[in-house]
């Protein structure tokens, strides 16, 4: 397989598992308490992307164990904050999805974890 499509293979791995971590496989628990910094709900969550994420580097070789130990760390990290800046902000303004900004809010969520997954992946895989 190209570098390339070796590149679009791995996203869209990581696309289709934030879809089922972020809807399918989230409870009312988890939506509850990832804005409650530490709660249990939001560290599980941020655990199911990460434990989802690994196979990617199994699947698309490039860095050592080490590195991808490192991404993953990061990914759980970021992704925890991602989530929770944006229920801080949401549960703030008092937005429901009802209310436009609600959904402008949702949508950078989104933006800034499919980044994530960019910035993994461009560490992650080979130049060439």
């Amino acid at each position: 397989m190209s570098p390339g499509h070796a590149a679009l293979a791995a996203i869209t791995y990581l696309l289709v598992k934030h879809a089922i971590a972020d809807f399918i496989l989230q409870t009312d628990r988890i939506f509850r308490e990832k804005g409650h910094y530490g709660a249990a709900g939001g560290l599980l969550h941020a655990l199911i992307h990460i434990l989802l994420t690994a196979p990617v580097f199994l699947l698309f070789p490039g860095g050592s164990m080490e590195l991808a130990v490192g991404l993953l760390a990061a990914e759980f990290v970021i992704h925890y904050h991602i989530d929770w800046l944006k229920e801080q902000l949401v549960s703030h303004e008092g937005w429901s999805p009802k209310d436009t900004p609600f959904w402008w809010a949702l949508g950078i969520d989104q933006l800034l974890h499919g980044l994530t997954y960019v910035a993994i992946l461009w560490i992650w895989l080979p130049a060439s």
